[in-house]
């Protein structure tokens, strides 16, 4: 396992206006209505995934522009703060908008929790890219900046809810691109062909359990063919007894997701945190138990961040592993449920599913 998220602070960032400090475990399910935020803390993810590979004005512009990641718009805020630490290192950000729309860096710093106290190693302000990659690839092994770079350059939103016709988990990827499963599982095939040649073992987990939610799939046909000079693989199936490949557009948009969840939760050597944004969205009941189960072994070898409106799948976590999203005052508020708080419940047999529709514990699909 890499290098976990242990707290947060994220100020000023769409409907989340201020969450300080806040602590993450190994597990972490967020559940809330529409509109209470949780898409917006793994969004942050997203951004700052982008922004430390110094993609920030281009990501930026495509999504409405700084004004429009701002809580409540620039009047009501100055500028986004984000403070993530895991281990002893940590990565400081603040943004403040432009007159055009754009952000540029307030303070951008590393964070060293040491022997002798607390270093802070500032890279700078008035830039509009991070210079947090720059830093770790001109600075000697050993440095601040190679622990902080990988380990946040290494946390993962995966997002799979793209399984159109043309969605490019479906068509043809280079064989060259797979030693990392994509953020949208765009190079799938390639990932998959990989683990089958390397890591056997794995591979076969990964398709056995494929066949608890799809009984009529034998296996995956890699199979990869000669393109103008490179080689490309397309996703290919086989059904139970039969030997004629399927294409991947013959898989329904559930199946698909599935598979790449499978893929994504169960590979050999995972980012140090996953974000996976209602990742139960299209999938069969029984798949949603199965999904339960992987996140649950996923989660002793990788850190989980989940935001999720399925009642059915919160049944099979703790109360300690739920993490509940309310809006209040126009704002996003996060706190984390106790065993203790809903004891009397959960002694009736109530299961977290059901005390959510009734909205015992907040987070509900009904605001009163």
């Amino acid at each position: 396992m890499g290098t976990p998220i242990s707290k947060i602070t994220i100020k000023g960032f769409k409907s989340i206006r201020s969450l300080e400090r806040f602590q993450l475990e190994s597990l972490n399910i967020l559940i809330g209505a529409n509109g209470a935020g949780k898409s917006n803390f793994v969004d942050f993810f997203r951004l700052l995934r982008e922004m430390v590979d110094q993609r920030l004005q281009i990501t930026i512009a495509k999504k409405g522009g700084a004004d429009a990641h701002l809580y409540l718009g620039p009047k009501m805020t100055e500028q986004i703060i984000g403070h993530i630490y895991f281990a002893r290192n940590g990565y400081e950000f603040g943004l403040e908008p432009t007159v055009n729309n754009r952000f540029v860096f307030n303070y951008e710093r590393m964070y060293f929790n040491g022997y002798y106290g607390v270093s802070r190693y500032p890279l700078g302000s008035g830039h509009d890219e991070s210079k947090l990659k720059e830093t770790f690839l001109e600075e000697r092994s050993g440095s601040v900046s190679h622990y902080v770079y990988p380990a946040v350059a290494g946390w993962v939103v995966y997002h799979f809810h793209d399984t159109s016709e043309t969605a490019a988990m479906r068509r043809e990827w280079t064989v060259r691109d797979n030693e990392r499963l994509r953020s949208d599982a765009a190079n799938l095939a390639s990932f998959l062909w990989r683990l089958k040649q390397d890591e056997e073992a794995r591979y076969e987990l990964i398709r056995d359990t494929i066949r608890l939610v799809a009984p009529f799939f034998h296996d995956f046909r890699l199979h990869p063919r000669a393109s103008n000079g490179d080689e490309m693989l397309q996703l290919e199936w086989l059904q139970k007894d039969s030997d004629y490949p399927f294409h991947a557009s013959q898989l329904s948009d559930g199946t698909l997701r599935f598979i790449a969840l499978a893929a994504a939760l169960l590979q050999p050597n995972p980012p140090a945190t996953i974000l996976l944004d209602e990742p139960e969205l299209g999938l069969h009941p029984y798949a949603l138990e199965v999904l339960a189960g992987m996140i649950e072994q996923a989660s002793a070898n990788t850190q989980l961040i989940i935001s999720t409106q399925s009642a059915m799948f919160l049944n099979a976590f703790s109360p300690e592993d739920i993490i509940v999203v309310d809006r209040e005052e126009g704002e996003s508020r996060f706190r984390r449920l106790t065993e203790q708080e809903l004891s009397v419940w959960l002694d009736e047999e109530y299961t977290l599913g059901e005390l959510w529709q009734k909205n015992v514990y907040g987070g509900g699909p009904v605001y009163e």
